[in-house]
């Protein structure tokens, strides 16, 4: 491909220095390889490079930090909207304007000089927009809701190079299908979202060894049923190796980690935690009224990109058999490293939105997930056999389960899904809806989202 786009970002072709960098985001088991990368600094930049694909037939993937990349792009163009960072906060009306590129941390740091909070997740560092497509379970969600639901308005890139204002008057079957559909109907530039009014959280984690209080995740499942909605909470189950490099006191444990984020007084949120800490002797305690821009250290998920694969599922309810079994197929004695996460649901997550969107299966009250990592991804592919063994233990792990799941999270799917995969986050009548829409905005499949819809994949 030798002609290229007009855009005031750089471009870079492969063999260029700055190529790699730019089309690498922090998934290391996928990387894009396209013919172009577009460096795009402004919506104009976006439309221009898609216009210029479309012309040409070539596909199109968007990355920002690149944390959801389940299928490479080989060829084509790759729009890389890191540059695209703003954040513009109305204290006002307590809404942000927020850029394709920017992470939740830009926008909790612009938000909290306003004394405000965006819905942001439990990783700050992942891209706002994204993540908000994809319906966005975040550290207040039982208090407000999916992030999707706070969205006032969306700046949108479709196939055919136009430039759409996307909100409930205007546009209202795309406000509807990009708020939990994913990048399937082109491209958002810019969001408008809801801040809250919230500075403070009460959050952090216990640390329990399982070896010495096996009960916990079994607890942790019957407190959920006794707290408000003010609480939101998770429990991470892994193993950690003894090395110099892991906190004394978790080295060489399988640890639960019961995770804590309390929209209210820090006396409050004491004695809601009482009954987990009174569990057993407590390896590390983080909790502690915190300002919302250190909200990341609640879960402490690692920053450093690296190859990963997942697979998960939403539930009805938690069955204690299938959460012991959880523990031992996802723990020290699995053939590959795991991290098996549980989150709790229901509350503001179960209520629908002033304005619908294509969030399915709202009645789920927990979510259940495996996470391992994969080699480094340098030589793998989709099927290697590290990744193979890897989805062979999360299977089982999951498996248990399946009596009482009703349907995925893509937000947690970290992996290629085939289309019933992708349909089972959905409603069978949205599912129909989101596809047509797809077939009208985008009939060539020109996009190539982390989770397409309505279309096979390989």
């Amino acid at each position: 491909m030798t002609a290229q786009p007009h855009t005031t970002g750089p471009i870079h072709r492969p063999g260029e220095p700055a190529y790699d960098d730019e089309r690498t985001g922090y998934q290391r088991l996928v990387n894009h390889r396209p013919a172009l990368v577009v460096a795009a600094a402004s919506a104009e930049d976006v439309r221009a490079a898609v216009t210029f694909a479309a012309a040409r037939g070539e596909r199109v993937a968007v990355q920002a930090g690149g944390h959801g990349v389940n299928r490479p792009l080989t060829g084509g163009v790759l729009i890389s909207t890191r540059r695209m960072a703003g954040v513009r906060v109305d204290p006002r009306s307590r809404t942000a304007r927020v850029e394709a590129g920017a992470t939740w941390q830009h926008v909790i740091d612009a938000a909290a000089e306003h004394g405000l909070a965006p819905l942001s997740g439990s990783a700050p560092g992942v891209g706002a927009v994204p993540y908000t497509l994809g319906g966005g379970v975040g550290l207040l969600g039982r208090r407000y809701g999916f992030a999707a639901d706070h969205v006032h308005r969306l700046d949108l890139v479709t196939a055919d190079g136009r430039s759409l204002r996307v909100t409930p008057e205007h546009e209202p079957d795309l406000f509807w299908a990009l708020r939990g559909g994913g990048g399937n109907f082109g491209v958002v530039t810019a969001m408008e979202i809801e801040l809250v009014p919230v500075s403070h959280v009460y959050g952090g984690s216990l640390y329990f060894d399982l070896a010495r209080v096996p009960e916990v995740p079994d607890a942790w499942r019957r407190w959920t049923a006794t707290v408000p909605d003010e609480l939101t909470s998770a429990v991470s189950m892994l193993p950690f190796p003894d090395l110099p490099m892991v906190p004394k006191a978790l080295r060489g444990r399988h640890v639960a980690q019961v995770q804590v984020c309390y929209a209210g007084p820090a006396d409050a949120g004491e004695r809601l935690v009482r009954p987990l800490r009174e569990l057993g002797p407590v390896l590390r305690d983080t909790l502690r009224l915190l300002p919302f821009t250190e909200s990341g250290s609640v879960f402490d998920e690692p920053d450093t990109p690296h190859a990963y694969r997942s697979d998960g599922r939403l539930l009805r309810t938690l069955d204690p058999q299938a959460l012991e079994s959880l523990v031992k197929l996802a723990g020290p004695s699995a053939p590959v490293m795991c991290v098996a996460g549980l989150r709790h649901l229901g509350g503001a997550f179960a209520r629908q939105p002033r304005h619908a969107n294509a969030i399915g299966h709202r009645d789920a009250a927990y979510a259940v997930s495996v996470l391992s990592p994969v080699g480094d991804g340098s030589a793998g592919s989709a099927g290697s056999a590290a990744e193979d063994r890897v989805r062979a233990v999360h299977a089982d792990a999951i498996a248990p389960f399946a009596r009482h799941a009703i349907g995925r999270m893509l937000n947690f799917s970290f992996g290629a899904l085939d289309e019933d995969g992708v349909r089972s986050a959905y409603r069978p009548e949205d599912y129909h809806r989101l596809t047509a829409l797809r077939d009208r905005y985008d009939p060539d499949r020109m996009f190539l989202p982390n989770h397409p819809i309505g279309e096979e994949v390989g």
